[in-house]
């Protein structure tokens, strides 16, 4: 694997894609402002980046994050993703979003319904549980003392084995969560959301390591 697709490049896809290019891969990133607004970010990136279509990133990677909002989930390319190893960073938070029934009824999780609109692709959830500025200054090299854990779901095996090598290799550990019916132990308002990489629960600003333990104790704590 040697190309990272983005399917949105916020604040956590452009960290995504700083990380991903630190590390080696060549990076695809788009938005739905198109790639002439990504200038300054492929700039930024260097020779290992460039700008494209939601279509032209998902085409390119050989692993695709999909950073948008939970709302517009729905236009996400389905052909292009088919096959694919696919990271869900999205949350669902209703005052932006508005109303889906299925989560507030705790039917489904946000990344079902991806994977719903994706049915040939296998999504795995990652990277929505933690700030951008924590994402950024955390990575740390392997077998490094002081390095944090991102939780991860999905319902295939070996797509979670292909996200757990990614993450080793922008500098995080990986902690299974289990199937992607259970990712709502790291959404919002859980006790793995955020603060587990903070040394003040108050206080997000206040950065600190989450290392794998610490990661599954919160997990636990949820629900």
């Amino acid at each position: 694997m040697s190309v990272v697709g983005l399917i949105g490049s916020g604040h956590i896809g452009g960290t995504v894609a700083r990380l991903a290019v630190a590390a080696g891969y060549e990076v695809v990133v788009s938005n739905s402002r198109g790639p002439e607004t990504l200038t300054d970010l492929v700039d930024e990136l260097g020779s290992g980046a460039s700008a494209g279509t939601a279509d032209a990133a998902a085409e390119a990677g050989d692993l695709v994050v999909v950073t948008i909002p939970l709302k517009a989930y729905r236009s996400v390319p389905v052909a292009p993703l088919a096959g694919k190893v696919v990271i869900d960073t999205n949350n669902y938070y209703p005052q932006r979003d508005g109303r889906f029934p299925e989560l507030d009824e705790g039917t489904a999780t946000s990344s079902e319904l991806l994977q719903r609109h994706l049915p040939e692709s296998r999504v795995v959830k990652a990277f929505n549980n933690i700030h951008f500025r924590h994402l950024s200054s955390l990575a740390r090299p392997a077998g490094a003392a002081d390095r944090s854990a991102l939780p991860i779901a999905g319902d295939d095996a070996e797509a979670k084995a292909v996200v757990t090598a990614f993450l080793d290799r922008i500098g995080y550990d990986a902690v299974d969560a289990g199937a992607l019916a259970e990712s709502w132990r790291f959404q919002p308002d859980t006790p793995a959301y955020g603060t587990v990489y903070s040394a003040d629960p108050a206080n997000w600003q206040q950065e600190a390591p989450g290392d794998a333990d610490k990661l599954r104790a919160a997990l636990a704590q949820a629900g």
